[in-house]
C-alpha cells in the first residue's frame, strides 16, 4: 500500500482529537502533527479564513492553546484549478495529426509556465494552436511529454489526447525513443565516447545539476559523431535518459562544456581570432536535431529531422572559414 495521499479535487472535512501529549500546544502546531499534508503556513491560512473549529466553535488564533480531548474540525476547500492561457505565439509545426504534434522549438522560449514564466511559453501557444491537448500533464503542462532547456531549441514531441500522451510517456521511460543532438563544444572530443555519470541537483548552487550529486538518477549519453574545429568540436549526441540538463552536465563533466553554455562553463572570456565568431551566442550551442517514435495509434516509426536554426548555423559557418584560413 502507498504512503502517499492521492491528489486532493474535492472539499473535506478533517476531524481530529488532541492527544494529552500535545495539550497547551498552539494550533497550528497541534494540526501540523495532527493532520497530514497540509503544512502550517497552509494551516494558518485556514485558521484565518474562518475554516477550523475547536468544539464545535471557529477558531480565532493560530496561537490559541488547545487542551486534551478536544475535538478540532478543518473545512478544507477544494483547490481551485490551475491552467494554462491560449496565446497566439509563433509556433513551428513540423507534423500533426489527430494524436500528437512535433514542433520545432525556438531557443528562449520554456516549454511550460511555472515560476516566473507565466505566459509566453510553448504551451501557451499549442493551446492557441491545437484547442485542447492531453490532460494528463495537468493544467499547466498539458500535452507534455518531455521536455527542452529553455536554450536548447529543435524538435518536441506533444500529445493531443491521454491515450496518446500515456503510450509515449511509456516509450520514454523505456527508453524506446531515439533522441539526437548537435552540440558544438570546447576542445577534442573523440566520437564513441561514453558518459554514465549519475545526475542530480548540485549541492552547493540549486539552478545547476551536477555528476557529483549526493542524490543522483542513472544518466547515459553518447557521442556518436564528431567533427574537430582547431578548438572546437561540432559533436552529435545521443541520449538514453531524459535527465535535466543532461548533456549538458555530461559534457562539462568529462572538460569539454557547450560552447555558450554561461551555467557550465561554456563561454570563454578570451578567445583566439578564429574562434570570434563564438562570442555571437546569446544561448548554449544545442540543438535537439533528431527525434524517432513509434505513433501512439498504429506503432509506425516516425522519424523526424531538424537542421540547425539561423544563429547556430552562422556561427558554425564562421568556425568552419576561419578554420580553413589558417
Amino acid at each position: 500500500m502507498s504512503g502517499t495521499a492521492p491528489p486532493v479535487t474535492a472539499p473535506r472535512i478533517l476531524d481530529v482529537e488532541v492527544p494529552a501529549e500535545l495539550e497547551g500546544q498552539r494550533l497550528d502546531h497541534a494540526l501540523a502533527a495532527l493532520v497530514g499534508g497540509l503544512s502550517r503556513s497552509r494551516l494558518q491560512q485556514l485558521i484565518r479564513g474562518g475554516r477550523v473549529a475547536v468544539g464545535g466553535r471557529e477558531a480565532t488564533r493560530a496561537s490559541q492553546p488547545v487542551t486534551a480531548g478536544a475535538r478540532v474540525s478543518v473545512h478544507v476547500p477544494a483547490p481551485a484549478p490551475v491552467a494554462a492561457a491560449a496565446q497566439d505565439l509563433p509556433l513551428h509545426v513540423v507534423y500533426e495529426d489527430g494524436d500528437l504534434l512535433v514542433v520545432d522549438k525556438p531557443a528562449g522560449m520554456v516549454v511550460h509556465p511555472g515560476a516566473g514564466h507565466g505566459d509566453g511559453t510553448l504551451v501557451n501557444a499549442l493551446l492557441h494552436h491545437a484547442g485542447d491537448l492531453s490532460g494528463v500533464g495537468g493544467g499547466l503542462r498539458p500535452g507534455i511529454v518531455h521536455r527542452l532547456d529553455r536554450g536548447t531549441s529543435g524538435l518536441m514531441v506533444v500529445a493531443k489526447h491521454d491515450s496518446a500522451h500515456l503510450d509515449l510517456a511509456r516509450q520514454f521511460h523505456d527508453r524506446e525513443v531515439q533522441k539526437a543532438y548537435v552540440a558544438l563544444v570546447w576542445g577534442v572530443v573523440q566520437a564513441g565516447r561514453r558518459i554514465e555519470d549519475a545526475i542530480g541537483r548540485d549541492p552547493v548552487n540549486r539552478r545547476k545539476m551536477s555528476t557529483r550529486a549526493r542524490r543522483a538518477r542513472t544518466a547515459v549519453t553518447r557521442v556518436t559523431r564528431a567533427e574537430p574545429l582547431a578548438g572546437v568540436t561540432l559533436v552529435e549526441v545521443a541520449i538514453a535518459t531524459g535527465r535535466t540538463h543532461q548533456i549538458r552536465v555530461h559534457l562539462n563533466a568529462i572538460a569539454h562544456p557547450v560552447v555558450g553554455d554561461a551555467l557550465y562553463g561554456g563561454v570563454h572570456r578570451r578567445v583566439p581570432p578564429h574562434l570570434r565568431a563564438v562570442a555571437r551566442l546569446e544561448r548554449p550551442f544545442l540543438h535537439a536535431a533528431r527525434l524517432a517514435f513509434a505513433h501512439p495509434a498504429d506503432g509506425r516509426r516516425l522519424v523526424f529531422e531538424c537542421p540547425l536554426p539561423a544563429d547556430l548555423q552562422s556561427v558554425l559557418d564562421a568556425v568552419r572559414a576561419a578554420g580553413r584560413d589558417r
